[in-house]
Parts: C-alpha cells; sequence; structure tokens
C-alpha cells in the first residue's frame, strides 16, 4: 500500500480541522489506485482561496493561479498545489475556460474533468469519493470521458491527444464512444499550441502501448504531423520488410529504447521513404535517399513543434545516418563516435537495433553485429583512447609554441593530427604529435 507523504496528510488535516472539506484529486488518486508511486499531489478544498491562505499562514504560500483557485503553500521545501472546488464556464477558444466560479460541491468539481479515472478523490484516511466510475473503468483498463465526449473535447481539444497518451503510457484502451468523438473532433487540435501538443506526443512515444496508438490512430496524428499519411498502407515490396511502412515505424518506435530522442527518431527515420520509391526491373522497391529526405521532413516537423535547439540536433543526426552502415573495427567505431558523441553513438545503434527488429525476421543476425559494435565503443572509452579533440595529447597553444600562427591552420592541423591518431598510424603522445606537426608545416 502506497503511503501519502506526510506534508499532504498535513495539508489535508489542517483544511479539515479548520472546517473545510479537502481531498486529493486528479493523476495522483489515479496511481495510488493502479499502485504506481504519483510523481505530485493536486489537493481540492471546499475552502476558497483567502481561507486556504489563512489556514496555511504559518507556511510560505505562493498565488500561482489564484484567480482560478489556485495557490501553492511550501510545506517541509515540498510544493503542493491547493484549488478551491470550481466549475468551469464556457471554453470559447477551445483550450481555457472563459472564467471559473466556486462551488461547494466536490461532484460539481470532478464532473469537469476529462476522464473518469482522473476524476476520483481520496480523502486523508483513504476514503475514495468516486462519482462517475473511475475506479471501475480503472480495473476495465478502460479510458472515459466524463459525460458526453464531444463537449468534453469541444471544451478542450488537448484532451484528445492526453487520451492517446495515457492509452500509449498506461496500456489501456480508449472507450469506443470515447474513440469516436476524437476522431470527430481531431481537426480542433489545430486549436492547441505546438508546445502542448509537442509535450504529449514525446510522452505517447514513450509509452509502451506506443505500436497499438500509431497504428489505430495515425490520422490523428496527422492533423500536425500529415506527413505520416503517406506511410499507411505504403506497400515497400522489399525481401528485407515484412510490414508497410506505417507499420514498420510503428514496431521500430516500440522496440527503440524509450529516451525521447530515439524514439523521435524512430518516428520519423523512414518518414521520407514514400517521397523516394523506385522500383527494379525484378520488381523490387528500393528508397535510394531517403535518409536525407526524412532528415528533411523531419526538420520541418519538429521546427512546426518548436522542439528544442538540442533535440532537434540529436534526432536530425539519428535519422540522417541510422542507414549508414558502420564497419566492426576500432577506427571506424572511433570516426563515429567523433562525428556523434559517445551518447549518439549508442543512441544510433539502439535505433539501428530497432530499425532491424521491425524488418524481416530472417536478417535478425544483425542484433549481433551491433553487439559487437557496442562492446568494440566500451572498449573504446573505457580504456580512455582518443577519439576527439579533447583526448588529443596537444592542442592549439602547444602548437602556437612551436611556430604555427593563430587561425585557421591550428584548426586544420589538429584535426589532422586526430586523424592519424584514429587512423592508428601514431600514437596519442605529446611530442610524437608535435614532431609531426613541424614535419608537416615544413612540407607545405
Amino acid at each position: 500500500m502506497i503511503r501519502l507523504p506526510k506534508q499532504v496528510v498535513t495539508a489535508l488535516k489542517l483544511l479539515e480541522a479548520s472546517g473545510y472539506e479537502a481531498y486529493i484529486v486528479g493523476g495522483c488518486v489515479r496511481d495510488y489506485i493502479m499502485g504506481i508511486e504519483p510523481h505530485d499531489y493536486d489537493i481540492t478544498t471546499s475552502a476558497l482561496p483567502e481561507e486556504t491562505k489563512q489556514v496555511f499562514k504559518r507556511y510560505k504560500v505562493i498565488e500561482t493561479g489564484i484567480k482560478h483557485g489556485t495557490v501553492t503553500v511550501l510545506m517541509d521545501y515540498e510544493p503542493i498545489e491547493i484549488t478551491t472546488f470550481r466549475v468551469d464556464a464556457d471554453y470559447i477558444d477551445g483550450r481555457h475556460p472563459s472564467s471559473v466560479s466556486f462551488t461547494k460541491s466536490l461532484r460539481e468539481d470532478v464532473a469537469r474533468r476529462d476522464f473518469t479515472m482522473n476524476a476520483i478523490a481520496m480523502d486523508c484516511r483513504g476514503d475514495i469519493f468516486d462519482y462517475f466510475g473511475g475506479r471501475q473503468d480503472i480495473e476495465k483498463r478502460a479510458i472515459r470521458c466524463v459525460g458526453e465526449p464531444i463537449t468534453r473535447f469541444n471544451e478542450d481539444a488537448l484532451r484528445i491527444m492526453r487520451a492517446l497518451r495515457f492509452s500509449s503510457v498506461t496500456g489501456f484502451n480508449i472507450e469506443e464512444k470515447t474513440h469516436e468523438a476524437m476522431r470527430e473532433t481531431k481537426d480542433l487540435l489545430c486549436k492547441v499550441s505546438a508546445e502542448r501538443i509537442r509535450e504529449e506526443l514525446v510522452k505517447l512515444l514513450c509509452g509502451k502501448n506506443v505500436k497499438k496508438v500509431l497504428m489505430e490512430d495515425v490520422d490523428i496524428l496527422a492533423v500536425f504531423v500529415p506527413e505520416i499519411t503517406k506511410m499507411k498502407g505504403f506497400d515497400q515490396r522489399n525481401p528485407h520488410h515484412i510490414f508497410d511502412v506505417l507499420e514498420h515505424t510503428a514496431t521500430v518506435v516500440e522496440k527503440a529504447d524509450k529516451e525521447p530522442v530515439v524514439r523521435l527518431a524512430a518516428l520519423f527515420h523512414d518518414i521520407g521513404k514514400p517521397d523516394c520509391f523506385t522500383v527494379d526491373e525484378a520488381g523490387i522497391g528500393h528508397f535510394y535517399g531517403h535518409g536525407a529526405i526524412s532528415t528533411e521532413i523531419t526538420r520541418s516537423v519538429m521546427n512546426r513543434l518548436k522542439f528544442d535547439n538540442d533535440t532537434k540536433k540529436k534526432v536530425l543526426e539519428l535519422v540522417e545516418k541510422h542507414d549508414a552502415p558502420i564497419e566492426s573495427s576500432q577506427r571506424a567505431v572511433k570516426r563515429v563516435l567523433n562525428k556523434l558523441s559517445e551518447e549518439q553513438f549508442f543512441n544510433l545503434i539502439a535505433l539501428k537495433r530497432a530499425d532491424n527488429l521491425g524488418q524481416s525476421r530472417e536478417f535478425s543476425d544483425r542484433q549481433l553485429y551491433y553487439d559487437r559494435l557496442v562492446e568494440i565503443a566500451g572498449e573504446i572509452i573505457e580504456q580512455e583512447q582518443c577519439f576527439s579533440l579533447k583526448d588529443l595529447c596537444v592542442n592549439g597553444s602547444d602548437l602556437i609554441s612551436i611556430g604555427f600562427k593563430p587561425g585557421k591552420e591550428i584548426g586544420e592541423m589538429l584535426k589532422f593530427l586526430l586523424e592519424e591518431v584514429i587512423d592508428g598510424k601514431i600514437e596519442n603522445e605529446r611530442q610524437k604529435l608535435l614532431d609531426l606537426a613541424q614535419k608537416k608545416q615544413k612540407n607545405y
């Protein structure tokens, strides 16, 4: 049995001792029922915001959203969000209520929430208050809207993505009426900010049930990534592949490490295939140059969804290089480590592994090949072998000390020395490198 944090219990008891109702509500109760340790706790109360502030006058209180009834109380340095029971007015913009009004009814408060599993409340004694069958839906592993689904999604279209994300993460099925409403109202996602779509998409991709979601609801995802529509039903006509492009992609995402960068790259790695499909005289399909085309489509999508530059750079690197062969030698692995980074090298191998697992089983022996590449990289890193300029035993200052002029010449010489070390033509020793640099300089 999961125990509530002492700060949460204290907050609930203080509110009750002051004559108010108080409950934890939403995702924390859902997780509690499922036996999952909640990441954070939200409290709902009958106390008005000013009354809540009075109850916690001995603590630091931050008015995080006081006009919507929310304050944050710091208890033993832990922030606890406390919100007054409320009823939302109309959602004019399809995302936010035009106004809120406070109520003394817990039932009215939870009735405005998105899904039944998120509309359950619990008091400090562990008593459950479930007006809409959320606990039963959790037991049935079902995602169902509170009230009329069409109304819920018209109020806030982000709930469509939240449903898909919950399905992917929990493995729950979406209840039929709710699912139909999501598909009917999917175009409302155009009203949702790119940042919120991006956040839900990344969480969805990292879920255990992601393949099912991608296969069943690609048309919903296509509202903001229309480029994926072409993958649906696209026959690859190639002996390496047993799936169409979409099912291959969904399988690769599912098999990939649950790291956002890797799963994003898995989603996009073959998105350019339909645009470069050719068939040879034997009737075999080919996708020459699909890595480059997929990279450009990925760049466009990630810009549209306003990904940060670091994530974008890493995903684009993986998509571009996902199909590039890597020789199983220290020299070749060092070169890849140099071009990417240690982290990105292992991300690339993880993507290649997943890509292989999404192909015909007769080619699954490549997994042993990837094992060998990981083994070689591990040896290089463990032995602290040189594969980047930071590992080189000389730097720009060293070259200046032997007569090189500051500028482009130094960069080119350091790159040359690194290449020689990686190729095994010279040891990574300071004096030997300086001697070689002087010798090469004299030859020009």
